[in-house]
């Protein structure tokens, strides 16, 4: 009864929903993982919960699969409405021959004040042992959950699914104060010894922060992360579990007589260290990416000829691969001309940071390379399709990992790069009118990161959807009363360049107040709206990388206009972090402004917040400065503005 009239939730005033219970139980010895949830809906916004997306992997290693789904309604007088709907199944990611897939159901009759109640199970292989994740910390508040797991029931050695031998249980937990994993063994049954159970209850859990500019929340949030392993500690598992991926790799690189007889062929004529390896960089850059394109089943490979891929000859043979695949092909191409060239296995930054007390390499991502120059290391992203020689996938920078070092491996972490790195220009050359109405054109150019970003987002879709895309990138930034289209899209495959977009513009930016006409002072800042709007935070700032912005806007208007006034020139800094400058002239006929914004730390903790909320406020106030023209038809005040009598 006390469920079914509630209307909110005191520690959360206004949640759209709340989960009254929540219960994930893993059993090992049934191959399964259940899932149960009661949800009560407060809002009208919460009735988006009753569109239920269940989530799983379905592949060559982790083969699951989603069946026993139930459910039903439960309105507020206490009518309950069944579920009797077919989930109908969708693909959210395919990466080589994994798959990410969703099954997806609506709940019925949903409105204000109804409780959700539904169950499903996660199978998986018989070969396969999971050890589960439990993500504590939801989007909702918890009233109370409950997470158990059952693990193996014997004491034999089991195997992860990858060839691995695996035996002792161990877990990375971030809980609540006073909060406590508990585990029991139950009594022996038969020839087995007593089944050992995990138990978390959990009451009253905040949802989990929604602020701006977070780090990748699965790394912070309430969690417990089981994992098998053999090792005593981290050090040691770190140490084996590395060396024998880097004897593994180095097994696959090679390189072989393919490799090295391409690489001698593509390096011909090159002089120099930097010049052959740019050359092999940009061959490796010029093959097909799979995981921008698709993985060929095996049976269209048997059809081409093609055998299962054991080493980087059968990538270069294929001239295709995944971005791993890829890496590995420039490492081994770099070996078999001269370079000492190794393997770094690195956390994707955009989906997690790298937690070297979570003992599991399944936190790691992606391949980078490593190549000794002149007696340096230089990092490089081959497999990162059109990013530039030299330089890494921001998601890749500041990112731990594991690198193959001699004939081990170590753990390290991968390089920043500067804000100059990574800039944005945006360029408005505008001609306005007597009537307010302005013609032109925006240039904007991407180097770096954000030019990385739209290319590989080209690879997504046709040129039409990249053209509506950018269009309407720019139409977020300008004035709203301002029509705007793509002209043309330069060196959009040329990574070494950067990419140029030009637009055509028109419409009109500002508005008329009597014989004064107001125009935004920069376009490109028009619709700017406060980065950071709560005054206190629990989470750190988490920007991806530095950066910087960088404007030049000039309005044309006919001699029969003036400008009243305008910004004035100013600069802001926020210690050696971020610095603003904006720098306004004027002519007879018009108006240009400089603004150049840059970003050179991208983590900041709870404690810097006040001060750099503060840096960002006053650049938006800054921002939002107005220019005031004159129009025609009020020569005697123009008089009293400009005359002799020094007033001004």
């Amino acid at each position: 009864p006390e469920e079914l009239s509630m209307t909110s939730q005191p520690q959360v005033p206004g949640a759209p929903a709340v989960y009254l219970f929540r219960e994930e139980t893993s059993e090992d010895n049934l191959h399964m993982y259940s899932v149960y949830v009661r949800l009560k809906v407060l809002t009208e916004a919460g009735k988006e919960h009753a569109n239920v997306e269940l989530r799983y992997f379905a592949g060559n290693v982790f083969n699951a699969s989603i069946d026993s789904i139930a459910g039903r309604t439960i309105e507020p007088d206490g009518r309950i409405v069944p579920f009797t709907g077919k989930p109908y199944e969708k693909l959210i990611v395919k990466q080589s021959r994994e798959r990410y897939m969703a099954k997806v159901f609506t709940m019925p009759d949903v409105e204000v004040g109804s409780i959700l109640e539904y169950r499903y199970k996660i199978r998986w292989d018989d070969h396969f042992y999971q050890a589960p994740e439990w993500m504590v910390q939801s989007e909702l508040f918890e009233r109370k959950a409950h997470f158990q797991w059952k693990p193996n029931n014997t004491n034999r050695i089991l195997s992860d699914g990858q060839g691995r031998l695996v035996s002792t249980i161990a877990w990375a937990p971030i809980l609540p104060e006073g909060v406590k994993l508990e585990q029991t063994q139950l009594p022996p049954m038969g020839q087995h010894d007593g089944q050992t159970v995990f138990d978390l209850v959990v009451h009253d859990i905040a949802p989990q922060p929604e602020e701006e500019f977070m780090p990748p929340i699965s790394s912070f949030t309430y969690r417990v992360q089981f994992y098998y392993t053999p090792f005593r500690n981290g050090a040691e598992f770190w140490k084996n579990e590395g060396n024998a991926w880097a004897k593994k790799q180095d097994k696959f690189i090679g390189p072989g007589p393919a490799v090295r007889s391409s690489a001698a062929e593509l390096t011909a004529g090159a002089n120099t260290p930097d010049a052959r390896l740019r050359k092999l960089y940009a061959a490796v850059q010029q093959f097909e990416n799979t995981d921008f394109t698709r993985e060929r089943s095996n049976q269209e490979e048997k059809a081409e000829g093609l055998r299962d891929v054991s080493s980087t000859d059968d990538i270069l043979q294929r001239k295709r691969g995944d971005s791993n695949q890829l890496a590995d092909l420039f490492i081994a191409m770099a070996r078999a001309s001269g370079f000492t060239a190794s393997p770094m296995l690195v956390t994707n930054r955009d989906q997690r940071i790298f937690f070297p007390g979570y003992l599991s390499f399944n936190q790691l991502d992606n391949i980078v390379a490593v190549v000794n120059v002149d007696g340096k290391d230089l990092f490089l992203d081959p497999g990162a399709r059109f990013c530039p020689y030299g330089h890494l996938a921001w998601k890749h920078t500041l990112a731990g990992g594991i690198r193959e070092v001699g004939s081990g491996s170590a753990l390290t972490g991968t390089p920043a790069e500067p804000y100059t790195d990574s800039r944005t220009q945006r360029v408005a050359n505008l001609t306005l009118d007597e009537h307010g109405s302005v013609h032109g054109t925006i240039k904007m150019t991407y180097i770096g990161s954000p030019a990385l970003r739209w290319r590989e987002h080209s690879l997504k879709g046709d040129d039409a959807s990249l053209r509506h895309e950018l269009q309407e990138s720019v139409e977020r930034l300008i004035p709203r009363g301002m029509e705007i289209k793509v002209a043309s899209i330069d060196k959009l495959a040329d990574y070494e360049q950067p990419l140029t977009v030009n637009f055509d513009v028109s419409g009109t930016p500002g508005s008329a107040t009597g014989k004064r006409l107001l125009l935004p002072s920069d376009i490109f800042e028009a619709n700017v709206t406060s980065t950071f709007p709560h005054e206190k935070r629990e989470v750190g700032v988490y920007f991806e990388f530095p950066h910087m912005v960088q404007d030049a806007v000039r309005i044309n208007f006919p001699p029969a206009l003036a400008i009243e006034s305008m910004p004035k020139s100013d600069k802001i800094q926020y210690a050696k972090n971020a610095a603003y400058t904006v720098t306004t002239e004027q002519t007879p006929t018009s108006f240009t402004l400089r603004r150049n914004f840059l970003l050179g730390e991208i983590i900041f903790v709870p404690k810097d917040y006040p001060d750099l909320r503060s840096f960002y406020g006053k650049v938006e106030t800054k921002d939002q400065e107005t220019l005031v023209l004159k129009l025609p038809g009020n020569e005697t005040e123009k008089a009293q503005v400009t005359g002799g009598s020094g007033n001004q």
